[in-house]
């Protein structure tokens, strides 16, 4: 029973990252920004293919597929909030200055990602080390 939460909420939060992705690339103009734009693209697709090994193949792949998928997406985030950017953009996660809900959802399904695809992980290994005794 918990796994299957725990997959939900891995589900979900790649969906959820997968979506602020695309809406950004189709809708908010990153489509038309060298490097970031395809790879706004891929993180779309990716979230979406991940997803669905979670959902399909109960194994620790695509749990630990999706803990990448968190960490990768969320240092990428990180990156562009320096003073170097990420592939020369720069994001600034300011509250008070604008649209930043994409962000702020953004930051939350990849931190369930990396939370609850560790927590997956952790409970797929217990049972398959409960069943071994």
């Amino acid at each position: 029973m918990v796994a299957w939460v725990l997959r939900i909420l891995v589900i979900a939060g790649l969906l959820g990252s997968a979506w602020v992705h695309y809406d950004l690339w189709a809708n908010q103009g990153f489509s038309d920004i060298p490097t970031v734009g395809p790879l706004f693209l891929v993180n779309a697709i990716a979230g979406v293919v991940i997803a669905a090994g979670v959902l399909a193949w109960h194994h620790w792949l695509p749990a630990f597929l999706a803990v990448g998928f968190g960490v990768a997406t969320l240092a990428a985030f990180v990156l562009s909030l320096r003073s170097g950017g990420f592939f020369g953009v720069h994001e600034d996660f300011n509250p008070g200055a604008g649209n930043w809900l994409p962000e702020l959802w953004g930051v939350i399904t990849e931190a369930v990602c990396v939370v609850a695809g560790g927590a997956l992980l952790l409970a797929q290994s217990r049972s398959k080390q409960v069943a071994q005794v």
